[in-house]
């Protein structure tokens, strides 16, 4: 993989992981698209660690937060009363939402590597996120506030982050409309699907690291993956900002047609292709 290469796939994860559109999908379409072939097993690693940029992204915009939610967990390890602070039932709900993905992480790891060597499977989920997204905005309600989540809320949204897992299925697409058709409203959902991507975020980089070290030559593809990296952080900030602002004003409707038109797209040059 060269720089450019890294440079153009970290840009590309930075304005699709917090878009409804699938970050991972567009990492398997837009090489396969243009040609580029890289080593399956350092693609995946440097896949999942470019997102680390976008972590950082969203550590950085949502920092008042955290520690708020520290905090406030610290807080009600001393007193009982502090235990109703929404930031601690907030806190708990991330950590409930995010076991399903940690669960299905280890259970389905190799699936998952394999999906992401599968343009035409990439594809087809990506149509699936399309049916998603307009599904949600159709049927769900829009009227709860995120304060007012239960612990139902979360292990729904946590569900839909497990089966984003694979690429083509978006997962902030996944865990907003999971949110929607909980009733909640669209900022309130995409709040907590950005802050709900940061453990899952954190555990799957630390096992990409991992990967990637027992690679040959892995320190090779280090020079890649910083550039990916840092393009991938920058352009995810602006694009967390850019989303928070445009769901309080616009439906989703746009996510969807463009997760279909890819998506049917990806099939058909699949299909061309001979699969």
């Amino acid at each position: 993989m060269t720089l450019f290469q890294a440079l153009v796939l970290g840009i590309v994860q930075g304005l699709t992981e917090y878009l409804p559109v699938s970050s991972s999908a567009h990492l398997v379409l837009v090489p396969w698209a243009l040609g580029w072939e890289f080593e399956p097993g350092a693609a995946f690693a440097f896949d999942v660690l470019v997102q680390l940029g976008t972590l950082v992204a969203v550590i950085a915009y949502f920092w008042k937060d955290l520690i708020h939610m520290l905090r406030a967990v610290l807080q009600a390890l001393i007193h009982r009363e502090a235990w109703q602070d929404p930031y601690v039932r907030l806190a708990g709900w991330i950590v409930l939402g995010t076991l399903p993905a940690v669960i299905a992480g280890v259970a389905l790891k190799d699936i998952v590597e394999a999906a992401f060597g599968s343009p035409m499977a990439t594809s087809i989920f990506l149509l699936l996120t399309a049916a998603l997204l307009m599904a949600a905005e159709r049927i769900g309600k829009r009227l709860r506030p995120i304060e007012s989540a239960t612990w139902k809320d979360a292990v729904w949204i946590g569900l839909a982050q497990a089966l984003a897992l694979f690429p083509g299925l978006s997962r902030s697409g996944a865990t907003i409309s999971a949110g929607l058709l909980r009733g909640i409203d669209r900022l309130g959902a995409a709040r907590f699907s950005f802050l709900l991507s940061i453990p899952v975020m954190i555990g799957a980089g630390a096992l990409a690291i991992g990967d990637l070290a027992a690679l040959p030559a892995a320190g090779d593809y280090v020079p890649a993956v910083l550039v990916g990296f840092v393009s991938a952080a920058i352009v995810g900030y602006a694009s967390i900002r850019w989303m928070l602002g445009f769901v309080t004003r616009h439906s989703l409707a746009a996510f969807s047609a463009y997760c279909a038109i890819v998506g049917l797209l990806g099939v058909a040059i699949g299909l061309a292709r001979g699969g």
